[in-house]
């Protein structure tokens, strides 16, 4: 009976581990750092989004050296602001590059 129990155990476990592992994986992320995942994932995206006044997450980092979670939105003018938020999804601040910046992923002529 307890081996029974222990392999319901461990493939519960693997499966949460498996799940887990494909969210990660299925989050922007530019390499840099550990992505944003679940739902800290969901509130950090909801805050910088209302923030930006819209536009796609691009890059999600937590533990950036300027706060607890950073969320990269990029706008259609191409402008990228980084929103720098604290463990309680509050913001404690944020920079935006205009279009054309270096920080700008993918853009003409970089």
């Amino acid at each position: 009976m307890n081996f029974k129990r222990i392999g319901i155990v461990a493939a519960v476990g693997a499966a949460t581990v498996a799940i887990g592992t494909g969210i990660a994986a299925a989050q922007p992320d530019d390499g840099e750092g550990t992505p944003i995942t679940g739902d800290a994932l969901t509130k950090a995206t909801k805050v910088a989004l209302d923030f930006t006044g819209g536009g796609t997450v691009t890059a999600t980092e937590v533990g950036d050296e300027e706060s607890h979670y950073q969320v990269e939105v990029t706008k259609a003018d191409g402008s990228v602001t980084d929103v720098n938020l604290n463990q309680d999804f509050l913001i404690v601040g944020s920079k935006t590059e205009p279009p054309g910046s270096d920080n700008e992923p993918d853009a003409p002529g970089n």
